[in-house]
């Protein structure tokens, strides 16, 4: 699937924002079907972080189009980030109870 987002021949996107492959529609729109599977293999997709970046918007008092949201919230850097945070947690915990 990879290969074929690459190459663009198909309407496939994906949007490292909220961590989603779809179908892009061919109607001239910005619509887009999103995928829980790869169309070629049937292996299960990583899911949507959509809703926790509205969660993590509301956190922050930010609307979705307000001119103050961070920079690393419009590209994957926030949720890479929440993944190290919550392993660095994990970690701490892992050696106060030891």
């Amino acid at each position: 699937m990879d290969n074929h987002l690459a190459s663009g021949e198909l309407p496939l996107e994906y949007s490292p924002q909220f961590r989603e492959y779809g179908l892009k529609y061919q109607d001239g729109g910005s619509s887009v079907q999103i995928l829980s599977f790869c169309p070629w293999c049937g292996r299960k997709l990583p899911a949507s972080l959509r809703d926790r970046w509205f969660d993590r918007l509301d956190e922050l008092g930010l609307e979705p189009n307000d001119a103050n949201i961070p920079a690393n919230m419009l590209t994957e850097k926030w949720w890479r980030n929440l993944k190290r945070e919550k392993i660095g947690a994990a970690a701490g915990k892992r050696a106060a109870n030891k």
